[in-house]
């Protein structure tokens, strides 16, 4: 790990989820091969605040896709960048959610998944005028809840510049900005009714593509950032 990420205790992959054409930034992400190592919610809760991550996926039953995501302040029921970081680690292409099943795919470097949107905990969505206001911020907006700020970069192509901020009230339990929201990516797919081509935070990349069913499937590269062992899989 590089200076100024957590220690991280065996067992434990990280990895990078949603990243940019040139393979950096994406969103942190914690994996826990063996969530047996973690058997009950204080414990998983006391290793996602180490970490420190906006989420840490405990994998229950690898064959079966059974994952539980917890944020450093509570468990989630869904969230995109922890399927799709999990569905290319494991090579899933069914996970198991309180919600429902998540259907994954592989396609070129891209990891696909698609959800419901009615899965998505609230976020509120603003759009705003410019990808230049959405450059400027220095921090969260004043209010309380989950925001996703907003802007065409090329509207007829279907390119956005986005940004996410937790606030207080939110679920990420201390994350300033979000790096990459596959979640809200996915509820901005569904309101637009389009597939999306979303640059997020310092440079994160997100796919999206609504499907006739209702679902919309949201998708990105993985990257390594700490292996637990010295092969994926």
């Amino acid at each position: 790990m590089s200076d100024g990420e957590p220690d991280v205790p065996e067992g434990i992959d990280v990895l990078r989820v949603f990243c940019g054409p040139d393979g950096r930034h994406g969103n942190p992400l914690g994996v826990v091969r063996d969530g047996r190592a973690y058997p009950d919610d204080t414990s998983r809760q006391e290793l996602t605040c180490r970490l420190g991550f906006s989420e840490t996926v405990f994998v229950d039953d690898p064959e079966r896709g059974h994952v539980d995501i917890h944020t450093p302040g509570l468990r989630l029921p869904f969230a995109g960048h922890p399927l799709v970081g999990t569905a290319w680690l494991l090579d899933l292409e069914i996970l198991e959610l309180p919600v429902g099943e998540v259907f994954a795919r592989q396609d070129g470097e891209f990891t696909w998944i698609g959800a419901r949107p009615e899965w998505v905990p609230p976020r509120t969505l603003e759009r705003y005028a410019s990808v230049a206001e959405i450059e400027a911020l220095t921090g969260p907006p004043p209010g309380e809840g989950w925001l996703y700020v907003w802007a065409w970069e090329d509207e007829a192509a279907g390119r956005v510049r986005a940004r996410a901020f937790p606030r207080r009230g939110g679920e990420a339990g201390g994350i300033v900005e979000d790096e990459a929201t596959g979640a809200a990516a996915l509820l901005l797919s569904a309101r637009l009714g389009r597939a999306l081509d979303i640059t997020q935070g310092r440079g994160s990349q997100i796919l999206t593509a609504p499907a006739p069913d209702g679902t919309v499937e949201i998708g990105g590269r993985v990257r390594w950032a700490h292996r637990s062992t010295p092969s994926r899989g």
